[in-house]
């Protein structure tokens, strides 16, 4: 099958047609002899999806730990900026035509934008105004505002499957967080930090979908790279700013907490979700975004000795239970 492009829209948005059998880790084309196995493709999508949102779990601890020796824009700024160089050296050994960019670069540099430069800190900035409670039941809309953007933007249908994963998620992160009470909803009030992270979330979708079209003609390596060169110049400026505005107690011990969201949550974290968007879809990886809270309450429990009660093992079914069920859908 030869590819052909569609244009859509003003013409930077192309839809590639592309045979199955070129979808592989690498993103290189296998042999017609040797198809991989769907179920391993689907198994391998859902492992590196999980993987990303327990680094993430794990950079939210650290965040709320690091909150008052350093600001969002500067911690943004100093994991970017190694994890940058950590890129530089893994793409080396990538074809020429991955170091480089090309016809995908507004694609890239909506990527940058979305997923890089402005999530994070309008995200931190949202938590300045709203409760983590509030954060996370508005995040777990992200599957449905996922796959109304990929049906949009890229013309990539949501199944039944995925919405039922997606809407059973979402009543489990609700049971997960309300601990299966009522009492939550009735003192719950909508604030501008809501819309923040409503916003913030938004932005996540549409780097997922972006990352899925930059994906069909472009590694999960070098798709996640590139996005970060891009933000440098604004992150470091923005820290830069920061510095100069806001009381921070810098110093060596910050280093390895730093180096440790350089590599796990933003190297490894960043390259398992958008190779786990390239196998499974946006709107398949999306739904397992709500594994979030559940990481985050099963390290609660393992570092903080936090309780869990049956509402985290009903609504961690859900949340595992939707996911694996709208992924099979692939």
């Amino acid at each position: 099958m030869i590819p052909r492009s569609d244009d859509v829209g003003n013409g930077w948005l192309r839809i590639y047609h592309r045979p199955t059998l070129q979808r592989c880790i690498t993103g290189e084309t296998t042999s017609l002899g040797n198809p991989p196995s769907r179920r391993l493709t689907t198994a391998v999508g859902i492992g590196l999806v999980n993987l990303a949102t327990i680094t993430w779990a794990t950079n939210m601890i650290l965040g709320r730990y690091l909150r008052n020796d350093i600001g969002p824009l500067t911690l943004a700024a100093s994991r970017f900026l190694i994890a940058s160089l950590l890129f530089a050296i893994l793409l080396r050994r990538r074809p020429p035509e991955e170091r480089r960019l090309g016809p995908d670069r507004w694609l890239l540099l909506g990527m940058a934008f979305t997923g890089v430069a402005v999530f994070s800190p309008l995200l931190y900035l949202g938590l300045r105004f709203t409760t983590a409670i509030n954060a996370t039941l508005i995040s777990a809309v992200g599957p449905l505002i996922t796959g109304v953007m990929a049906v949009v933007l890229i013309g990539e249908s949501m199944s039944r499957r995925q919405l039922g994963g997606a809407v059973a998620g979402l009543v489990g992160v609700a049971i997960l967080i309300s601990g299966a009470s009522l009492t939550l909803w009735r003192t719950m009030e909508v604030n501008v930090g809501d819309l923040m992270t409503l916003a913030a979330v938004t932005l996540w979708a549409l780097y997922s979908v972006l990352g899925r079209r930059v994906m069909r003609h472009r590694s999960a390596l070098s798709a996640t790279a590139f996005p970060v060169f891009l933000s440098l110049p604004f992150l470091v400026l923005a820290a830069i700013w920061e510095t100069q505005t806001l009381a921070m107690n810098l110093g060596p011990r910050l280093l390895p907490f730093i180096l440790y969201i350089a590599i796990a949550p933003t190297v490894i974290g960043f390259v398992s979700w958008n190779e786990g968007v390239r196998r499974l879809g946006p709107s398949g990886a999306m739904i397992f975004m709500n594994t979030l809270p559940l990481y985050g309450a099963l390290f609660g429990y393992l570092l903080l000795n936090e309780p869990i009660g049956p509402a985290h093992l009903v609504g961690g079914a859900l949340i595992v239970g939707g996911g694996v069920w709208a992924a099979r859908d692939r």
